[in-house]
């Protein structure tokens, strides 16, 4: 059983939205970011995938934490089909190093003001966990959630491209879900009904 879980992240948003996950189906459970252990300075995501660079920052924090800590290193982004796959692991950098959430979601819309038939604007987020523990094989789950890039932001709520991504099926973005609606159906929350079975006797 995990008791003390270390996200290789200091997004603390992420790091809440995967406790609540936790918390939902029963789970006692504290996510704690990167933060309460230094941090992940000198963590270079030089993969190019989402499974080599989650397994670049899991084995970084796995160096800073206590024997019985266990670490889940995240990496997510958007992969948009008319844009080669892009922005893909550049996601959280796809304006340069340092931008901000909506100067990412701004150029990506940008880069898709031409492309105006809803088939081709097709689009999903990708999540790669990697789960692992000092002496221990690493661990890895992936999910993914088909849908599509809107014309424009909508939705105050969620983080990163939650306002311009519509999920599959739906009419409203990301930004317009209820936490525990989107931790149904996310990338995020379906990786980690993968890793929760593998954890459940």
């Amino acid at each position: 059983m995990i008791e003390n879980l270390v996200l290789a992240s200091g997004n603390a948003h992420k790091a809440a939205e995967i406790e609540a996950w936790f918390c939902e189906r029963g789970w006692n459970l504290k996510v704690h970011d990167a933060s309460k252990f230094g941090g992940m300075d000198g963590c270079v995501e030089s993969a190019d995938d989402f499974e080599g660079n989650a397994k670049i920052k899991a084995k970084l924090l796995l160096s800073k934490v206590p024997e019985d800590h266990w670490v889940l290193a995240d990496d997510s982004g958007l992969v948009v089909d008319s844009l080669g796959g892009a922005p893909g692991v550049y996601s959280a950098r796809f304006a340069g190093e340092g931008a901000t959430d909506r100067q990412n979601r701004e150029l990506l819309l940008e880069r898709m003001r031409k492309v105006s038939s809803e088939r081709k604007r097709s689009a999903r987020f990708v999540c790669v966990l990697a789960l692992a523990q000092k002496r221990k094989k690493i661990r890895i789950y992936r999910g993914e959630c088909e849908g599509r890039i809107l014309t424009r932001a909508d939705g105050a709520g969620g983080f990163g491209y939650d306002p311009i991504f519509a999920p599959k099926g739906a009419r409203r973005s990301f930004a317009r879900f209820e936490p525990s609606e989107k931790n149904k159906i996310s990338h995020r929350g379906l990786a980690l009904e993968k890793l929760e079975k593998d954890l459940t006797p």
